[in-house]
């Protein structure tokens, strides 16, 4: 298995890593759902020991998912096999563990800490490899004591590096600057950009941890303008609609895309995942999973390793000329 250093740290990283929100379970956010629907918790031990042996040593949850659910999955799951992975959590949102739901948001020093422990406790560890701050719409000018706080748990022990969820340049080059910052976390699919944090990312020897790398569920090729979404996952909440609107578009454009992902025997998922590896050494795919199928298919993605530059160029010159089609 190829490996990198997770941006400018000393640490070792898969070119994939998995995103374990979706394992935690369901979540109430007041009216709204903040969670991926129900989950078989066997199952997703058995899809983390599948990526274990598939050579996957890179997992990122939070202490919102599931309202600390997704870390104790994984501190189960990782047990006997610590030393064999880096594990990447966030903090910055609070909620009721009991009631499963989000309750509100803070970034105090003292809640830093607590939040901290609490986590390495679900997660049966020592120590995290990545702490990262979780509200992404954070003034970049006000961070300073939230890294502060972090610089003293590094001190501590408690964690190794840190960083940040976001999604602006100038939250990026904000925590860039500070010493025990070796990466940031940032949207990025076929459908979504960000050369900004990616500028920033170059400019600062950065590692960039792609969230929804697989538009969430969308470029699996698994869903079609008749899917429907149960009334816990959030999708269902947030009214995802494929008959018409920007996904029905999206949709439309990847069936015209299908046949240049798809050229060489990947599915679309992992042809996807393949797109982000072209684009950057430094881009690390978190997809997420319940399941083992899910996990084994993306994990395959790695025997393919990027899309070839006449891929990539095929799939820039189509999508230039379909977004300017449905837009007219």
């Amino acid at each position: 298995m190829q490996t990198r250093k997770l941006g400018r740290s000393t640490l070792d990283v898969s070119p994939m890593g998995l995103g374990c929100w979706a394992i935690g379970g369901p979540t109430q956010y007041q009216d709204s759902q903040f969670g991926w629907g129900e989950i078989d918790e066997d199952e997703a031990v058995r899809a983390i020991h599948v990526a274990l042996d598939a050579g996957i040593r890179f997992f990122d949850t939070a202490d919102i998912y599931g309202t600390g659910h997704s870390e104790r999955i994984l501190g189960q799951a990782l047990a006997g096999r610590r030393d064999q992975v880096l594990i990447a959590t966030k903090f910055g949102l609070t909620f009721d563990e009991y009631s499963r739901s989000m309750t509100g948001e803070d970034a105090s020093p003292a809640y830093i800490q607590r939040a901290c422990e609490a986590s390495l406790r679900r997660l049966r560890t020592d120590y995290i490899d990545l702490y990262q701050f979780h509200l992404g719409g954070y003034d970049p000018a006000e961070v300073g004591p939230i890294f502060d706080s972090l610089d003293r748990l590094v001190a501590q022990g408690k964690i190794r590096y840190y960083g940040w969820s976001l999604g602006k340049a100038e939250q990026a080059r904000a925590v860039a600057k500070r010493e025990h910052c070796p990466a940031v976390q940032v949207e990025l699919n076929l459908f979504v950009d960000n050369p900004g944090v990616l500028a920033v990312c170059d400019e600062y020897n950065l590692a960039a941890i792609a969230r929804a790398p697989l538009g969430k569920g969308l470029l699996t090729g698994k869903i079609d303008a008749a899917t429907r979404f149960p009334v816990s996952d959030l999708r269902h909440d947030r009214g995802w609609n494929f008959e018409e609107g920007p996904l029905a578009k999206q949709l439309q454009v990847l069936e015209q895309l299908r046949d240049i992902l798809m050229s060489d025997g990947r599915t679309l998922a992992q042809a996807a995942l393949g797109a982000l590896w072209a684009r950057s050494e430094r881009i690390i795919p978190i997809p997420g999973f319940k399941t083992v199928a899910q996990v084994k298919e993306n994990a395959d993605a790695l025997q393919y390793g990027p899309l070839s530059p006449q891929q990539m160029k095929a799939i820039a010159d189509l999508m230039a000329s379909s977004w300017l089609e449905n837009e007219a």
